[in-house]
Formats: structure tokens, sequence, C-alpha cells
């Protein structure tokens, strides 16, 4: 008896492999016949589905950033409790983090191939920080754009640099519970109103 096909069930199996690949490999190191391989699948329907491998880690990293953005909204309201869930999540999640290190490497400054749709994704976020700002829940003396930047650069650093965390604030469970409360103490330093 042969197995059903189930595209969506095959897509899935490729959008994890690709995102394993990407963040193990980067966009130049990773190959599309291990990502076929990882998810069982034909490589030709890694191209029909997704494109060429471009393509895939644009819609792969696309797609991580509005899981992200679904599972941890910015909330001016409850910076700290933010930054607690942006954290956790990252530390469930390293993936994304290095989607995109490995995409900062590949591209710089340049262009990214969907600049327009990242940039509606950050300019939600800016805006609720903006919101936070008009209401005088956290402070303005640091535009919207910039504070977001600086908040999660405090969050995520020490997930995309593991080693230089160990190494500076210490790799025992009771140095992260001290580096997470400095990180949110910073925090609240920064947007205190």
């Amino acid at each position: 008896m042969t197995a059903s096909r189930d595209p969506e069930a095959t897509k899935a199996r490729i959008f994890e492999a690709a995102v394993a690949e990407f963040a193990r490999y980067g966009i130049a190191g990773a190959r599309i016949d291990r990502i076929a391989s990882a998810a069982k699948a034909n490589k030709q329907l890694i191209y029909a589905y997704f494109g060429n491998k471009s393509e895939l880690f644009s819609q792969v990293l696309g797609r991580s950033m509005v899981d992200l953005a679904a599972a941890v909204p910015v909330d001016p309201d409850d910076i700290e409790g933010w930054l607690d869930r942006l954290m956790d999540y990252h530390a469930v999640h390293p993936g994304l983090l290095r989607l995109l290190y490995w995409e900062g490497i590949e591209y710089g400054t340049a262009d990214l191939p969907d600049e327009e749709r990242r940039q509606a994704h950050y300019a939600a976020k800016v805006e609720a920080v903006r919101d936070g700002q008009r209401r005088g829940v956290i402070s303005d003396a640091i535009p919207a754009r910039d504070l977001l930047f600086l908040l999660i650069a405090l969050a995520n650093w020490a997930t995309v640099v593991p080693q230089m965390s160990r190494i500076l604030a210490g790799g025992d469970p009771t140095d992260r519970d001290r580096l997470r409360a400095s990180i949110k103490e910073a925090a609240r330093r920064i947007v205190a109103p």
C-alpha cells in the first residue's frame, strides 16, 4: 500500500529542516540536499514549494519572526515581563537569533530581499514603543526605534554569543539568573519616565 501524500506535512518537515540547516550553516553553507534528506522530501519539492535557497531562507526567517511576534508582542506597559518572555522564547528557539546573525553576515548593510516586509514587521513594534512613550509609561528621551533596538540587543546578546556570556557573567544557573536580573534592571533604567 502506498502512503498518501500530504503536501502540508511535507512543507512543515521542509520548513523545520530548513530552520535547523540555516541556523547551523548560514545561507552560504546550507545545502538543499541536507534539507531534503532531513525532511525526507524530494529536493525538487523544496524548489517547487519555496523557490531557490535564498528564497527559502527568506521565507524561513520571515515565518520565524512572525511566530516570535505572535508569541511575544512588545508590551510597553510591562517592559520587564516582555524581556522575560523574549529571553525565554529565544532560550527555547535559539535558531531565530542564529538566522538573524547569519543574515547579517550574508547581507551586512545591503538591502534584504524582503526589506519592505521586514520594515513593516518592525514598524508595528516601534509603534507599540512609541505608544508607550506618548502615554508616558516609558521615557521618550530615546527615539522609539532606537529604544526598541537597545532593548532587543540587551535581551538577545547573551543568546547570540553564549560563550561571551559564560566568560563574562559566568555559566552557572545563578550567574544566568543574575545576568537576567541585570538586563531587566538596565532596561528599567533606560525606559524609566
